[in-house]
């Protein structure tokens, strides 16, 4: 059973090649970027409070891109800690003797009861031992660039973080008109009531931020 760390990283992890595709041709191989960039994935899912009412997106890709930059300024290489090093062994040889036992491949929860250690730090050590996958392909025509499946697309992304920047920079009267109406799914009668404020004026107003937003983001 995968933990909240787990299944908020995974679904995420398109805000890493998102990011890294900033980089590109800047001198640092893709994977490489890919590579760091899961690295502050990881650390932003670990560390995310969803009590403070900011989208996990808005949170991670700062995190993300700075790991990456990390990247540039530790000359390209992507340093993983001894400790880290150690425990992907330990978890190596665990894994082969369970496998040698059981005829399978333990889970990330087996492997924790076995180590005594955290799921995360499991989920960490194998994802940084593990080598780099390449996203080229040899081709008749020389090296291509292989297409990398996300959970979701970079333009949604954008799309939401652009949104969420927007929305910030709204009254906090407004924001909270929006919020109500389209993230808490309020009728305009129940925003009114909770702002003070009568139908006919909650859908004008709504209009006029619609369409200020629109514009905003084209």
């Amino acid at each position: 059973m995968k933990t909240e760390f787990q299944t908020r990283a995974e679904e995420n992890l398109g805000l890493v090649h998102l990011c890294a595709n900033r980089f590109r041709g800047k001198g640092i191989e893709y994977e490489d970027l890919c590579g760091a960039g899961c690295i502050g994935l990881m650390k932003a899912a670990r560390a995310f409070d969803d009590t403070r009412g900011v989208r996990f997106s808005t949170y991670a890709v700062p995190v993300i891109l700075g790991e990456i930059k990390r990247l540039f300024r530790d000359g390209g290489s992507l340093r993983v800690s001894r400790s880290v090093k150690e425990l992907y062994l330990k978890l190596t040889r665990l894994r082969d003797s369970f496998m040698a036992e059981n005829g399978r491949e333990p889970t990330v929860r087996e492997l924790s009861a076995m180590s005594g250690e955290s799921e995360e730090a499991v989920v960490e050590a194998i994802s940084a031992g593990r080598p780099p996958v390449s996203l080229t392909i040899q081709t008749e025509d020389g090296i291509d660039e292989a297409d990398v499946p996300v959970p979701s697309s970079d333009g949604q992304i954008l799309d939401e973080l652009a949104l969420s920047k927007a929305l910030a920079g709204l009254e906090e009267r407004d924001r909270m008109l929006l919020t109500l109406r389209y993230y808490r799914d309020k009728t305009q009668v129940e925003t009114a009531a909770a702002l003070g404020m009568t139908q006919v004026q909650v859908s004008r107003r709504e209009k006029k931020l619609l369409a200020a937003l629109r514009e905003q983001l084209e």
